[in-house]
């Protein structure tokens, strides 16, 4: 089976970038591989386990299931597109500092994805809403009750 090349736009973090993939490419291979954006992780390789989530039209997405060419002409944002132009951290980058929230940071990604997708569509989450918004984020570590006070305190922020 051979590879067809396709010229693709992606917008990205709020430039435009124009790229050379197959269309049925993983869009985190693209980001990794040709963009040089190394927030989103490959982890499963399946959607399971979070990493790898990046914001599309502000909802969390798991970039290593989703094609290159589902994401063209869509908004997407990854963990380094969510701080300032003048370099302020999102809100809820900043409260993951505050509260210690990351440990090995495999997963830090997706969670800050998740919290920033949770957050915009609902600004004062309850804690089973919180939790909820985080069953596709797989840690390992046993941050959660950090992540879950990171999300608190992002919330009240914004």
């Amino acid at each position: 089976m051979q590879s067809t090349r396709e010229k693709l736009r992606l917008g990205v973090n709020g430039k435009t970038y124009t790229i050379e993939a197959d269309p049925d490419t993983p869009l985190l291979y693209v980001l990794r591989n040709q963009l040089g954006l190394y927030g989103p992780k490959y982890g499963c390789g399946l959607g399971q386990c979070g990493s790898c989530m990046v914001l599309i039209g502000g909802q969390a997405v798991m970039s290593c299931t989703l094609s290159v060419k589902a994401a063209e002409g869509k908004d997407i944002r990854t963990l380094s597109g969510l701080a300032g132009d003048d370099g302020t951290l999102h809100p809820v980058q900043q409260a993951f500092i505050d509260e210690q929230a990351a440990q090995c940071g495999y997963c830090t990604n997706g969670m800050i994805i998740a919290a920033v997708s949770l957050l915009k569509q609902n600004p004062q989450p309850n804690d089973e809403e919180t939790r909820l918004a985080f069953q596709n984020n797989l840690c390992r570590c046993g941050t959660q009750s950090r992540v879950l006070k990171a999300t608190r305190r992002a919330a009240e922020k914004t």
